[in-house]
């Protein structure tokens, strides 16, 4: 049997009208897309939210690789700069001093976790396409002035050009804890879109921080920026490390949130293994569909077998059927889940809108779908077609195995037998 008629019948018995068996593989290849639907919408959601989360934790929070000083006594780690800004492939340097303090606002107090960032990290393209301002500017024009994150703003009642007051702690050569208070000027409001990264932030200038955060109670460090994190990054540590020697350390993203990241890459890897168990459960559909049509073929193969077709070429047409099934299941699935997944938040903030108008009804707030404390205020979306593809190839490929058993049945059948009975 040439192999243009077996796809002719293959693909007759998918699309065309006949009431026989043909319905069988058409509500298989429905299931299929509709399995398809939310294993894209899946991995559209869960890569955009992970790479998404994990960029903002590169440009605003560790940085790509972050320098600390060893040596007693010598806490200024800027003086490292100059020996640095020869090495290929690094973008920004920027010294920074973190600390905790309490800030006290028109409406309250609350904790914060002191940043003091040159202005160099502000101006920074990928710390400008992360932070977001709410309100005021993203600038730390003079010597006392501040940034706050949402949250903290919540907290405290400030809004830009509120001044409101820090306290920190020194401690003096007795072993004596002396608060300090230190006005501060509100120039803006920020968000990062993650409140879990951003709920403590004050940015102040990086000479203010040196002066009121003791060395004792605070850290100081170099945040570098580097042309990708995500490829040779251990190679330009080394040099690094080889240029500073060994009264430093330097240390990557991937070692400073090594644990949370790990978390990450775990539940992508949960989420894989359960979108391959679906397309497997999908393709039990395929072999029961195949099973029924070739029940309802049966003179049909008798026929086939009268005019010279061997077991193989019925075994092979029966699993190509099954295998165009699945190839036309996992394209509309597919088709359809990237729509959804490419408007998922539209989608999200038209079922926010519904739901809190049902629920002020009856005297309900509003319903936020996705809280911005635990996820991000808006999904970035990605597509890994590399994933795609071989989900693609997976679904057809269940598909056919799965209708292995059938197929071989049907080219087992005996014509003489069929066609006496029929």
């Amino acid at each position: 049997m040439k192999q243009r008629v077996r796809f002719f019948i293959a693909l007759r018995y998918l699309l065309g009208r006949s009431p026989e068996g043909d319905r069988y593989l058409r509500g298989a290849a429905l299931g299929i897309a509709i399995s398809m639907v939310p294993i894209m919408v899946t991995l559209i959601v869960s890569d955009g939210m992970i790479q998404g989360i994990t960029n903002r934790y590169l440009e605003l929070g560790t940085g790509h690789l972050q320098v600390y000083s060893y040596i007693p006594g010598a806490d200024e780690v800027s003086v490292l700069i100059p020996h640095l800004q020869d090495i290929p492939g690094i973008r920004m340097i920027s010294p920074e001093r973190d600390g905790m303090g309490i800030l006290v606002g028109p409406k309250g107090k609350t904790g914060a976790t002191l940043r003091s960032v040159s202005q160099d990290f502000l101006q920074y393209p990928g710390t400008k396409q992360y932070l977001s301002v709410r309100s005021g500017e993203l600038s730390l024009g003079s010597s006392r002035s501040c940034l706050i994150g949402t949250k903290v703003a919540e907290a405290i009642g400030a809004k830009p050009g509120d001044t409101i007051r820090l306290m920190t702690v020194r401690t003096t050569e007795t072993g004596t804890m002396i608060p300090r208070i230190t006005p501060l000027t509100v120039s803006g409001i920020v968000s990062s879109g993650y409140r879990e990264l951003d709920a403590l932030w004050c940015f102040i200038p990086y000479e203010l921080g040196r002066s009121i955060l003791a060395s004792d109670t605070s850290r100081s460090f170099l945040v570098i920026k580097t042309d990708d994190p995500y490829k040779g990054l251990e190679a330009r540590a080394a040099q690094i490390q080889e240029q500073l020697g060994d009264d430093v350390g330097v240390y990557s993203w991937k070692e400073l949130q090594a644990t949370q990241f790990q978390s990450f890459e775990s539940t992508r890897q949960m989420l894989i293994l359960i979108m391959a168990i679906i397309v497997l459960v999908a393709a039990v559909n395929v072999a029961s569909a195949t099973s029924m049509l070739v029940i309802e073929r049966r003179r049909e193969i008798a026929i086939l077998k009268s005019y010279g077709a061997k077991p193989g070429d019925v075994a092979a047409l029966f699993a190509l059927g099954a295998g165009i099934t699945g190839v036309v299941g996992a394209l509309v699935g597919i088709a359809f889940g990237l729509g959804i997944g490419y408007t998922i938040n539209e989608i999200i903030h038209g079922l926010e809108f519904v739901l809190s108008l049902l629920a002020g009804l009856f005297n309900g707030g509003p319903v936020v779908i996705l809280n911005p404390s635990y996820y991000l205020e808006r999904i970035p979306i990605v597509v890994n077609w590399s994933m795609v593809a071989m989900l693609f190839g997976l679904t057809v490929l269940a598909s056919v195995l799965a209708a292995l058993g059938s197929a071989r049945r049907a080219g087992k059948l005996s014509p003489v037998e069929i066609l006496q009975k029929y």
